[in-house]
């Protein structure tokens, strides 16, 4: 068989496999999409637990947009088309959420809000910088101890409206709702106290119930006392609106989670020797958001397997910390060890790459320099044909690869009820 997978925006790898070794070509469910159009103007007029978004607005002094930056797929600009008669008589501005990513580049904005409302509206657009002190407010501590410290826009604001949208996240549960204020908008401190709960085990991908890092940012998410009007929005696997929920930012997340695992939870029979993980754009960015892809693939892997990572990683590796520890490590254990000796933002990442160098291996295609992907324990390759080829030497010509086409969103699981994970 051959098969063909993206990489980076425009472009494809080929591999020819023997029809024997293929346990699968995993994609996100199929689903059925409707009236786009239609789907967000519902959720607009049905809002969850709140007001519509017209009477929300009513008599405020100035609105603040929270949207998501250019590693999400997010259709910004489609939404912004349907608020835009609500928002115009107010004082808007719109603050991209960040976290810790670096702010757009120019073609990013662009591709955030479209040309059209990156014109109209581009002296009113910041980017959050989590790094700027002066910048944030210190709001309260949650129970956990995370000091909540927001960007001065979010609090300044009358009224708050996030744009966001919602799918699989391999330790925050799923994205969406509150994550457009924690990560989205906090200073580096606060979001390193809340992503170090990401090494404990409930951490991860499809659960929110038990997970420290969920129940952390919503309890943190209190000390903001705003009105927020939150729009999520589920895409399927050809980025087309499958569903939107709007309103209240804990009921429109808890709704559109449902649908988001209507996409991405997918049931495979049985777990693979080889697991090949494609990344595709957008969040083909960086390594650091690309190892979402060994994550996720991870639920697929058999113990003393080979998780061969597609992603371009078009602007490098991201933040650098978690490299910088991998690479200062002389094993994955000894990276764990040094994690539990002192914690820094970007060590979560790290553990989670470590974990999974530790039961199996890791190998990649990418853009990456070859000696640097080495260092953090990843064999590089320069072709997919050449790693799986490889990998089939290595596991055997019985072994099963499976193929995971979107592997920064697609959750695979083996047991009947994935919740239980």
């Amino acid at each position: 068989m051959l098969i063909s997978v993206p990489y980076g925006k425009d472009g494809t790898f080929e591999v020819t496999i023997d029809d024997k070794n293929i346990l699968g070509l995993i994609e996100p469910n199929e689903v059925t999409i409707g009236d786009e159009r239609e789907t967000i103007r519902k959720a607009l007029a049905n809002p969850l637990g709140a007001k519509t978004l017209k009477e929300f607005l009513k008599n405020a002094k100035d609105v603040l947009i929270i949207v998501n930056d250019a590693t999400r797929p997010t259709p910004t600009a489609t939404i912004i088309e349907f608020i835009e008669k609500d928002i115009e008589d107010n004082n808007i501005s719109f603050l991209v959420a960040t976290g810790v990513h670096r702010a757009p580049t120019e073609d990013e904005y662009i591709q955030i809000f479209s040309e059209k409302y990156y014109k109209k509206y581009r002296d009113r657009i910041f980017a959050h910088d989590s790094r700027k002190k002066d910048e944030m407010v210190f709001l309260g501590t949650s129970k956990n101890g995370t000091e909540m410290r927001i960007n001065r826009r979010g609090v300044e604001a009358d009224r708050i409206v996030i744009i966001s949208s919602v799918e699989p996240h391999y330790f925050a549960g799923y994205t969406g709702g509150r994550k457009s204020f924690l990560p989205g908008i906090a200073s580096y401190e606060t979001i390193e106290q809340n992503h170090k709960l990401a090494l404990k085990p409930e951490a991860q991908a499809l659960r929110l119930e038990g997970n420290p890092v969920h129940e952390d940012m919503i309890d943190a998410l209190k000390t903001v006392k705003k009105e927020v009007f939150a729009i999520n929005a589920v895409l399927d696997k050809k980025h087309r609106i499958y569903a939107v929920s709007a309103g209240d930012i804990h009921e429109s997340l808890h709704e559109a989670v449902l649908k988001a695992n209507e996409v991405f939870a997918v049931k495979i029979e049985e777990k693979a020797d080889i697991v090949v993980s494609v990344v595709k754009f957008p969040a083909d960015i960086d390594l650091y958001q690309a190892q979402k892809g060994i994550d996720n693939g991870k639920h697929a892997l058999k113990e003393g397997g080979i998780i061969i990572l597609v992603a371009k990683c078009r602007k490098g590796i991201g933040e650098e910390s978690f490299v910088k520890l991998l690479s200062s490590a002389s094993s994955p254990e000894d990276a764990l060890n040094r994690i539990d000796r002192g914690y820094h933002l970007g060590y979560h990442k790290a553990a989670k790459m470590a974990e999974v160098s530790m039961k199996g291996e890791i190998w990649a295609i990418s853009d990456l320099d070859p000696e640097l992907m080495k260092k953090i324990f990843i064999r590089p390759f320069s072709s997919l044909q050449d790693a799986v080829d490889n990998a089939l030497k290595e596991k055997g010509k019985d072994a099963k690869v499976l193929f995971l086409m979107d592997g920064s969103l697609t959750i695979p699981y083996v047991e009947e009820k994935y919740g239980s994970r």
